[in-house]
């Protein structure tokens, strides 16, 4: 392992494993494809990272990457998920991680403690995550007792409507501002994840959703996989309002690999070098400062720049930080630090 372990703040690898294109044996071994399996992750430093649940819509036209790659684009959204049917998968979720730590491909972990002593294991620290809340109940006894299976992470919306909120769609160009803010229940899945010390995930949310959050939590905002609209002004990313609130929170955001979502052309195209992550990151650096800035990849949801390519590839995006200036101090801290730094506010310990 690394002696700068990534730990990342989103991917999608579960999704792989529950559309049934890959094994959590095959994981463990080895894949031909996709961004994540745990030889590549020993080989790139992969430390681990939040693992998402995610719910696909029924027409399953979510990221359709062909659309992305001639802006200006305004993709419709695609359609609403039931509350049964988000449930299976997301069962079916839960099982499949617990079916890679059965495979020796991770370790699911509960505490920043639990991650800290994982990374340097051959082993990916895993926290759950749900990418779109769908699947829980008005009352919250899902959400309970998801919590006590091992849930730490979830994001009201993934970029569809929810009975909870609104996302902001893939559209370049575009600003977070497009429309409606947190429901009424909404507000209240905030606080139960409040009382839970379950971390909100801003990432999807539209501009009202995201200052309806930080009106009502008491823990640090957070991003999990995001970039800086004033680089690419792109509806996923967030504006210098949005970063000064996260800032003002000691909250953190962490940096998005998606293609679209950093180049300031909107493209979804990965023939770019690592420069454009690297004005991102002096721009995140700048409003957030050292402390709060970190990786959410998309790993196995996003094209991903060719100098990247997957997890065995993130020695050449140090290697650029390196270059760009980035000491060893700033380096642990991007990598893994900051990370568990706002997850030891958020879960308490």
């Amino acid at each position: 392992m690394s002696d700068f372990p990534v730990f990342d703040g989103h991917n999608d690898l579960i999704l792989r494993l529950l559309r049934g294109d890959v094994t959590a044996e095959e994981v463990a071994s080895g894949l031909d494809d996709g961004h994540i399996d745990k030889p590549r992750a020993q080989k790139g430093g992969f430390g681990g990272g939040m693992f998402a649940i995610f719910v696909p819509s029924p027409d399953d036209k979510a990221m359709r990457h062909d659309e992305m790659r001639n802006p200006p684009y305004d993709i419709a959204l695609p359609s609403e998920v039931s509350e049964a049917e988000a449930t299976k998968w997301t069962l079916r979720g839960f099982d499949a991680m617990e079916d890679l730590a059965a495979a020796g491909a991770i370790r699911i972990c509960r505490s920043a403690q639990e991650i800290e002593d994982a990374l340097p294991a051959e082993e990916m620290a895993a926290v759950i995550h749900i990418e779109g809340a769908e699947a829980v109940d008005r009352d919250f006894d899902k959400l309970n007792a998801w919590h006590a299976r091992g849930l730490r992470s979830l994001g009201p919306v993934w970029s569809r409507d929810t009975i909870w909120g609104y996302g902001v769609p893939f559209r370049y160009p575009s600003n977070p501002d497009t429309g409606p803010g947190l429901t009424d229940s909404g507000k209240a899945l905030i606080r139960e994840c409040n009382r839970l010390k379950i971390m909100v995930d801003l990432s999807h949310l539209n501009g009202k959703g995201f200052d309806d959050v930080a009106l009502i939590t008491d823990a640090p905002l957070v991003a999990t996989h995001s970039n800086a609209w004033s680089v690419c002004p792109h509806s996923r990313n967030l504006t210098d309002r949005q970063l000064t609130m996260i800032r003002e929170s000691d909250g953190m955001v962490g940096i998005n690999f998606a293609s679209a979502f950093l180049r300031p052309d909107g493209r979804m195209d990965s023939e770019f070098g690592l420069d454009i992550v690297l004005r991102h990151f002096d721009h995140l650096v700048d409003s957030l400062g050292e402390d709060r800035i970190g990786l959410g990849s998309d790993f196995d949801g996003a094209l991903v720049p060719d100098p990247i390519g997957d997890c065995a590839g993130l020695p050449n995006l140090l290697t650029a930080l390196r270059s760009h200036g980035v000491d060893d101090g700033l380096m642990a801290k991007i990598t893994h630090g900051n990370w568990l730094r706002v997850l030891r506010k958020t879960w308490g310990e």
